[in-house]
């Protein structure tokens, strides 16, 4: 037949002219209808077919849906911390997606079944099992997919359980694992063959094979150069004590490239406000965000690695310290070099030797503003350490000079103003240090300590619970807070606070015997005995907490308990004339007399000069019926005497004084002199009844039936009573709780 001749007209249609023909247009679709581009005039379009929702089909395809649905959940739930959840979407998914299996056998042929589906699945299951620390359950859903020759490229799973064997600490099967899944991965997949060779190394490591984790760090900075590579060469070769080998491997540490870009992309190239702006904007942005990351991570490595290998390499720290900054300096990495050589003055610190680190840091004065900022922060808080505030405070300034934002110095310049005791300018200085750096922790806290100075107690407290916001455990800020409340006298509010403290810090004495304290201003006695005696517990030298378990026990009538609190209150004061005197009192009211008697005796040694022994010891000899009587008498008469006459000698000083006086006042002068004579014999006595009351005359040294052993419980108030005989006065001696409970508890 031939090609058609162009234009020439075949079963009633024209051949198209293609070069000038419009798409979609047709001569003979014009000839005897209207233009119509929108197609008005063919009426409505058909309505769409029902869907069947009770098909086979619509209900495998409900079914993938909802299986999908829950594996994103369970994933969504991980990543907010909530593992059982996420475990229990997992398993719900699993469920589910055996029963889609299911359905789909008995609707089509096995090969039309989701494999991408079932393999995620079963991978989100044995990663919510791994999270969850059920390891078993996570190592046989990882054996179902690995063996199942369906999944493509399953076996790179052998890298996650040879994690797991590597948390259970199963070394050896991790390395096998790990080396299975490398086999398995063609060697295009560089990137991720160096980190499954990086988990071989770090598993040696851990079984203290280093020459073989050697092997494989090395040969990953010979391939693909990594800063964490690089890092655990040097521990191997620091295990091994490999000097020169150490050196070479600091050298391909700091060879690495920090694979960041500079920071002079962050500098506008004009004035132009837009593209400030936008330079503003990207300043803080996620990716500047993880630049920053990955910059103070490279500085870790390398810090961490110098510090550790300085003292080794050569043959003091100090070489060592030079050679690292020497090689630094010459690197990508220069701006450590100034932060080496101030790691260097810590270690001299470390050390105790405080003049080499001085000098180290003073090497730092004609540096740049930042290096010369931060020596000068740390040589003013050496000085501030060693109370040497004029010094603190010229460094400080210094500090602050060299860089006006840095809160550190600023806080240290507060320090020193605050040793001088102006509060008011010391706050100042802590409030520029937050307008600087709001993250400023030291400097909020301080400004709540100095307005608790100023007894600005609000705004105290303001800044110590701002301060709780940030630090939530720490103890300085609890027991601040607790001790603020306390001086606005809101014992509840302290009490809670305290109890915060102890669940942070459940061993601190000081804040157990607090909480008691508080109990027992508000009377329960109870609560406040056991507070003290866990903060005796604890610190069985607090000389308070003893004092006031001892007295608690008197008033419940347990002497016997309270002689171990005052024997060792004994052992930490012997100097105390007062420890031994209640000592010997519990003696006394537990009834044994005798180890009271020996107790007063050896005070007595210890203490010669002491009114009150020689009272107990005059009134219990007297009692038991010992000859030591009179003696004991015959001292406490001396005792008297000797203060008698001390205290004319001092009243005698007194009138020689206004002696001249007298005699110009002439007869009304004798006359008062005499009554100052009676008053002074009034006095004396009076002085005389307060230590022994009862007492109307002096001892004498005549038979015992006549000595007058009337006496004051030392440790109760002093009274007046009537002179009667000893046995008599021992019946009716009344030694009340309350007594000596006044005497011993603080005011």
């Amino acid at each position: 037949m031939g090609r058609p001749v162009t234009g020439a007209i075949q079963d009633g249609v024209t051949r198209p002219m293609t070069a000038v023909k419009a798409a979609g247009f047709t001569r003979a679709a014009l000839r005897g209808s209207a233009f119509e581009p929108l197609s008005q005039a063919r009426g409505p379009v058909p309505p769409l077919e029902a869907r069947n929702e009770d098909s086979p089909e619509e209900k495998i395809r409900q079914l993938e849906k909802k299986v999908s649905e829950l594996v994103e959940e369970s994933c969504v739930a991980n990543s907010c911390g909530d593992l059982k959840l996420s475990l229990e979407k997992a398993k719900d998914a699993g469920r589910k997606e055996r029963m889609l299996v299911r359905q789909r056998e008995q609707v089509t042929t096995a090969e039309n079944i989701n494999l991408d589906l079932t393999y995620t699945v079963l991978f989100n299951l044995a990663s919510q099992y791994s999270a969850n620390e059920m390891y078993a359950e996570a190592l046989n859903t990882y054996q179902v997919i690995v063996k199942n020759k369906m999944f493509i490229s399953a076996g790179r799973l052998k890298v996650n359980m040879g994690n797991i064997y590597l948390k259970q600490g199963n070394y050896s099967k991790a390395i096998k694992f790990y080396r299975m899944a490398l086999d398995q991965i063609p060697r295009i997949y560089k990137e991720i063959r160096m980190k499954i060779m990086q988990n071989i190394g770090v598993t040696f490591i851990k079984t203290g094979q280093y020459s073989d984790a050697i092997n494989s760090f090395e040969h990953i900075m010979s391939l693909a150069p990594n800063l964490e590579a690089g890092y655990n060469l040097i521990l191997c070769y620091f295990a091994i004590g490999d000097r020169d080998k150490m050196k070479k491997a600091f050298q391909k540490l700091i060879a690495v490239p920090p694979k960041i870009n500079e920071d002079d992309k962050y500098i506008s190239p004009s004035d132009d406000p837009h593209t400030n702006l936008v330079i503003e904007a990207i300043k803080n942005d996620q990716l500047s965000q993880m630049e920053c990351e990955r910059k103070a991570v490279a500085e870790k490595y390398i810090m961490t690695a110098a510090k550790l290998i300085a003292p080794v390499i050569e043959t003091s720290f100090a070489v060592g310290y030079d050679w690292c900054v020497e090689d630094v300096k010459a690197s990508q990495y220069v701006e450590l070099a100034n932060d080496l050589e101030i790691n260097k003055a810590v270690t001299y610190l470390r050390q105790k030797d405080l003049n080499q680190a001085v000098e180290t840091l003073k090497m730092f004065e004609k540096k740049d503003s930042r290096v010369k900022s931060a020596a000068a922060t740390n040589l003013s808080f050496l000085y501030y350490l060693e109370n040497e505030y004029a010094q603190a405070s010229n460094y400080a300034d210094l500090a602050v000079n060299a860089d006006r934002y840095n809160p550190s110095a600023l806080t240290n310049k507060g320090n020193t103003v605050f040793a001088e005791g102006d509060y008011e300018k010391a706050t100042e200085f802590y409030k520029e240090a937050l307008r600087n750096d709001s993250s400023c922790t030291e400097a909020l806290y301080n400004i709540g300590f100095t307005y608790k100075k100023l007894s600005r107690l609000d705004e105290a407290l303001d800044c110590f619970l701002k301060l709780h916001a940030i630090l939530r455990n720490s103890a300085q800020v609890l027991y601040q807070i607790a001790s603020i409340y306390e001086l606005m006298e809101d014992p509840n509010q302290a009490i809670e606070w305290l109890m915060q403290l102890i669940s942070v810090v459940p061993t601190d004495s000081r804040a157990l015997s607090k909480l008691g304290k508080l109990y027992d201003g508000e009377g329960d006695k109870s609560q406040a005995f056991q507070y003290y005696y866990e903060s005796y517990r604890y610190f069985p030298s607090n000389i308070e907490v003893i004092e006031w378990l001892g007295t608690y026990y008197i008033e419940t009538q347990f002497c016997e308990k309270a002689i171990q609190y005052f024997e060792r209150a004994v052992l930490i004061q012997p100097t105390q004339v007062k420890w031994q005197l209640m000592l010997a009192n519990c003696f006394r009211r537990s009834g044994n007399y005798q180890k009271a008697l020996d107790t007063y005796k050896d005070t007595h040694r210890k203490f010669p000069e002491n009114v009150e022994c020689l009272c107990f010891l005059v009134r219990l000899c007297t009692d038991i019926g010992l000859k030591e009587v009179q003696e004991y008498a015959t001292k406490l008469k001396r005792l008297e005497k000797m203060r008698e006459m001390k205290e004319q000698r001092i009243k005698s000083g007194r009138d020689g004084s206004g002696g001249s006086r007298g005699k110009r006042e002439g007869s009304a002068g004798g006359d008062s002199g005499q009554n100052c004579s009676a008053s002074s014999k009034g006095e004396r006595l009076s002085d005389k009844l307060r230590v022994l009351p009862g007492m109307n005359k002096p001892y004498e040294s005549s038979s015992r039936k006549e000595i007058d052993a009337s006496y004051a419980d030392p440790l109760g108030p002093q009274v007046e009573r009537p002179k009667t005989s000893a046995k008599k006065r021992i019946e009716e001696e009344d030694f009340g709780d309350e007594d000596l409970r006044d005497d011993l508890l603080p005011e």
